[in-house]
C-alpha cells in the first residue's frame, strides 16, 4: 500500500482534475458548501444542526475546489474540538480524524497536540470492538455480521492513524466471501444482488491490499457493464432503472483504479452530470 492514505490520495487526484474548472465554476460550488456552516463552526445536510458527517464531506469538497478560508477552518476546529470523539462510532470516527486532517493542512492547527499520548491506541481499541468472526467489522459493538462499508471505513481509519490493519488476511477473506455470481459484491451476508457502492468499496480496498488479480477484474468488468444506464452513469443495483450521482462516481473510480476500461462513454456521462445534475447556482 501506498504511505498516502487512500483518502489523501483520492482528495489529490480529484483537487487535480477539478482544477481544469473554471474559476467561477469552482466558486459557485465552494459557496453553495459554505452556505450550509453553522455557528457553531460545523455544516449541516438539508435542514437540523450541523452534523459530523455533512461537516467532513464539507471540508472535503472545499479542499477539492482550492481551498478555504482561515474563518471557515478556524470555525470547523472549534466544531472538532467540542466533539469526543472517544465517544463515536466507526463512521463518525472515520469523519472527525479525515477532517481533523484538513484542518491541520489548512491552518497548521493540531487537533490532537494535547489529547494523550496514547490517542491512537485508543482510536483503534474503538476500532477492533465492532471486529467480528467473519474477518470483517459491524456497524456496531452489538452487530455479528461484517458490514462491507463499514470495513472500508475502518480501513480508511487506520490508514489516518498510520496504524496496520490486524489479521489483514482475515479481512481479505470477508471481502472474498461478500462477492456474488454477477461478479459484484454485498454490503452484508444475507444479500444475494450485489450492488455498486459495496462492490466499489471492496475493490478499493482488496486493491490496496494487492489482492485483486486478472479473474477478479474480469467479474468486476463485468458487474458494472450490467449496472450501467442508459443516460451514461452507473445504477445502485440492476434492478434500479435509473443512473445516480453517488454510484457513477464509485463506479467510474472503480474502472479506473483497477484498469477495467471505459465501460461507459465518458462524454455521455459528463453531459448527463452537467445537463441533468449539475445546479447552475452550485
Amino acid at each position: 500500500m501506498s504511505t498516502l492514505p487512500y483518502l489523501v490520495r483520492l482528495g489529490n487526484r480529484l483537487a487535480d482534475g477539478l482544477s481544469a474548472m473554471s474559476e467561477e465554476r469552482r466558486e459557485r460550488h465552494r459557496q453553495f458548501f459554505l452556505s450550509f456552516q453553522t455557528g457553531d463552526g460545523g455544516f449541516t445536510g438539508r435542514e437540523g444542526d450541523s452534523d459530523l458527517y455533512y461537516t467532513s464531506f464539507a471540508v472535503r469538497g472545499l479542499t477539492m475546489l482550492g481551498g478555504w478560508e482561515a474563518t471557515s477552518a478556524e470555525g470547523v476546529a472549534s466544531y472538532l474540538t467540542a466533539i469526543e470523539w472517544r465517544r463515536l462510532g466507526v463512521i463518525d470516527l472515520m469523519n472527525w480524524f479525515a477532517t481533523a486532517l484538513a484542518v491541520q493542512l489548512a491552518t497548521g492547527k493540531d487537533l490532537l497536540a494535547d489529547d494523550t499520548d496514547d490517542w491512537r491506541a485508543d482510536a483503534a481499541a474503538i476500532l477492533e470492538s465492532v471486529r467480528v468472526e467473519d474477518g470483517g467489522y459491524a456497524k456496531s459493538t452489538e452487530g455479528a455480521s461484517g458490514s462491507t462499508y463499514h470495513t472500508f471505513l475502518v480501513v480508511l481509519t487506520y490508514q489516518l492513524l498510520g496504524y496496520p490493519v490486524p489479521r489483514q488476511n482475515a479481512l481479505v477473506q470477508f471481502l472474498y466471501d461478500r462477492q456474488r455470481e454477477d461478479g459484484g459484491f454485498v454490503e452484508i451476508a444475507p444479500m444475494r444482488r450485489s450492488g455498486t457502492n459495496p462492490t466499489a468499496a471492496a475493490a478499493a480496498l482488496l486493491n490496496e491490499f494487492g489482492a485483486v488479480d486478472d479473474e477478479l477484474r474480469s467479474d468486476l468488468r463485468g458487474f458494472l457493464k450490467s449496472v450501467r444506464a442508459d443516460e451514461g452513469g452507473f445504477q445502485a443495483n440492476g434492478r434500479v432503472p435509473f443512473a445516480d450521482s453517488l454510484s457513477t462516481f464509485t463506479g467510474l473510480l472503480t474502472a479506473h483504479d483497477l484498469d477495467l476500461g471505459h465501460i461507459v462513454n465518458h462524454q455521455t456521462t459528463r453531459e448527463w452530470l452537467e445537463q441533468q445534475l449539475e445546479f447552475p447556482t452550485g
